[in-house]
């Protein structure tokens, strides 16, 4: 006789637990507070719908916070198995000059959403919506929309984060795990803009300027990519990279340092030489000889001493080295992505809740971290799948 298994939220974690769920094994339903699947997984498709990246297994793994912890989740369905599973259900992948896996052109975001819900229906996974898990009973049976009681042999809870709450992730249900007892960490933004107490001036005539071809790095971690200035201060992905560091000095200090070296392909003595030019000036060599744009001529002027600006010397070593102060972070709803959720220390390595048996979490709920790049959605999709193969061997 089969197993009733619920998976509560419908997001990448909940669907893909679902795609790789046995259904002879398994009755299995998917209980989403929202009228549709996946809203979190469709945010994804709105600058270019990046689903993983090629980058190979082992640095991919280093791509993950805490050190080492999806290492086997990700041996058990890697960045080329999700490429091939989309493939086998009609949505072929491309490499982008970055690296990163996009569906190949033409087919939107709705249509790979589309095509992973057609194949959960025909495998028999029945799909409620509009259910919205709001309480357990004292024997730890869910309770949704108040009133409804639903028993199951198995319960995994895929619920997400606490940011973009217009598409259901809203962290609501951390009270209801706080309540069990359930170790939780609060959540905090995660792959964010920064906030800098920009100059007036300087945010009036750069806002929304990019800045390419940089590097970032503090306490030793170094992202490459580009950022963006906005009113509030930098965002784009060369900070992304680095949120779980940014986080912790802003957590322990109330501000982080990040440096920018924003010319990482030229050595600073190349810099120096070009830069002794007593016949030009120094803002013309910097946009002309050395290709920086006058946001980023600006930027240079913003961080440094008039007297460094004019020592080509003290100059050169700030292109390399420019510290921008971060004094905050932008609010969770506006983050990519949130840290915090349910404790890594209240599950085991199979994800079920230590102080309920047969319920399991998985996805942005549980605490780590990733950068954007299709790292976020791999994970999810590869939680899935890793609990999936667990419960189809449990039985």
């Amino acid at each position: 006789m089969k197993k009733k298994l619920t998976i509560v939220g419908g997001g990448t974690a909940g669907i893909f637990l679902a795609a790789f769920l046995n259904p002879e094994l398994y009755e299995i339903t998917i209980y989403e507070k929202k009228s549709t699947l996946g809203r979190k997984f469709l945010v994804a498709g709105d600058g270019g719908f990046n689903l993983t990246h090629t980058e190979d297994l082992t640095n991919f793994k280093k791509r993950y916070t805490p050190a080492n912890y999806f290492d086997k989740i990700l041996d058990q369905f890697s960045n080329e198995d999700l490429r091939v599973w989309l493939a086998g259900i009609g949505i072929p992948t491309f490499i982008g000059s970055s690296g990163k896996i996009f569906p190949e052109k033409g087919i939107k975001p709705i249509e790979v959403l589309k095509s992973i819900e057609t194949y959960l229906i025909e495998k028999g996974v029945n799909l409620q919506f509009n259910k919205n898990f709001t309480a357990w009973t004292n024997d730890h049976t869910l309770i949704f929309n108040d009133t409804e009681v639903i028993s199951s042999d198995y319960v995994v809870f895929a619920l997400g984060g606490s940011s973009w709450k217009v598409t259901g992730s809203d962290g609501y249900w951390i009270k209801l795990f706080d309540e069990k007892d359930i170790k939780t960490q609060p959540f905090q933004s995660a792959n964010c803009a920064y906030e800098i107490n920009w100059p007036e001036k300087f945010i009036s005539k750069h806002e929304g300027q990019p800045i390419k071809n940089l590097s970032i790095s503090i306490n030793d971690q170094v992202q490459k990519g580009e950022l963006v200035i906005t009113s509030l201060g930098v965002e784009g992905n060369a900070i992304y990279g680095l949120s779980n560091q940014i986080q912790a000095s802003l957590n322990k200090q109330k501000e982080a340092t990040v440096y920018v070296d924003l010319k990482p392909t030229t050595e600073r003595a190349s810099l120096v030489n070009k830069l002794t030019n007593p016949e030009t000036n120094t803002s013309v060599t910097l946009r002309e000889d050395l290709k920086l744009s006058k946001a980023t001529v600006d930027l240079i002027k913003f961080s440094s001493s008039k007297d460094d600006f004019l020592n080509p010397s003290s100059l050169a070593q700030h292109i390399k080295n420019l510290p921008l102060k971060l004094v905050g972070t932008a609010p969770l709803d506006e983050a990519i992505s949130t840290t915090g959720g349910v404790s890594l220390e209240a599950i085991t390595s199979e994800f079920e809740l230590k102080k309920i048996p047969n319920q399991f979490c998985i996805g942005e709920m549980l605490d780590w971290n990733a950068p954007t790049g299709g790292y976020l959605i791999q994970a999810c999709a590869s939680m899935g799948a890793y609990l999936a193969h667990e419960l189809n061997n449990k039985i």
